[in-house]
């Protein structure tokens, strides 16, 4: 299972644990130490799932739930507080699921493909893939052709799936390196002109003749039925 986590808490070190636990698990991360940077993360792109932890130094990470639920995102609620009355708000205030510190990192990452799970199916969101000859699983995180595995690094991966979820739109340059890269990348065009080229030799052999992958000079790329 693919997502981007949005980890929202004011200690760093336990958001640069929750950020390796969730990488271990397939996931891309970033972090927030406030509501602030919290609200910033969620102009640029929204997440997938956020880890919202409740006390934070300018706003309560209750408010928080509003803006995110707005944008359809689903809020995992980490807290200290073990029979708060914040805690037992937190469900009737949006949040999707609640879980408190300490706890295992494994049992994070299976509540966290839970709440993504149940989003998609809200949101009737399709978990594997047709494009021509290839089969995508987005949980398994594997491609095959005619059959076979295409073996490809995470960020080929990412970089695969992201048009074939807007099959036939074209994705902008800006949009495939914030989404597959972050936003610190939306610059590195010729970081992704390399990978794509890398992406259509891995799939199709020749990287001049893609039928799959498909370019808009200037603009970015699209998918169309190989």
């Amino acid at each position: 299972m693919t997502g981007h986590i949005l980890i929202v808490d004011d200690d760093m070190g336990f958001c640069r644990l929750r950020r390796a636990a969730t990488l271990r698990g397939g996931f891309a991360a970033k972090e927030a130490d406030s509501a602030s940077a919290a609200m910033a993360a969620l102009d640029r792109a929204a997440p997938d799932l956020v880890l919202l932890d409740l006390g934070l130094p300018d706003r309560d990470g209750l408010e928080l739930n509003g803006a995110f639920r707005a944008q359809g995102v689903p809020i995992m609620v980490l807290t200290a507080r073990k029979a708060s009355a914040e805690k037992i708000a937190a469900p009737d205030l949006g949040a999707d699921d609640d879980v408190t510190k300490p706890f295992d990192s494994e049992e994070l990452l299976a509540r966290t493909r839970s709440c993504l799970r149940r989003a998609d199916l809200r949101q009737g969101i399709v978990r594997r893939l047709t494009v021509g000859t290839l089969r995508i699983d987005l949980d398994a995180r594997t491609v095959h052709r005619q059959g076979v595995e295409v073996r490809l690094t995470p960020a080929k991966f990412d970089l695969r799936v992201a048009p074939v979820r807007h099959q036939g739109k074209v994705l902008t340059h800006t949009h495939l390196l914030r989404e597959v890269w972050g936003p610190a990348h939306v610059d590195h065009v010729e970081n992704l002109r390399v990978a794509v080229r890398a992406l259509r030799k891995k799939l199709e052999g020749d990287p001049a003749a893609s039928t799959l992958i498909r370019n808009e000079p200037g603009v970015g790329y699209y998918v169309v039925e190989g």
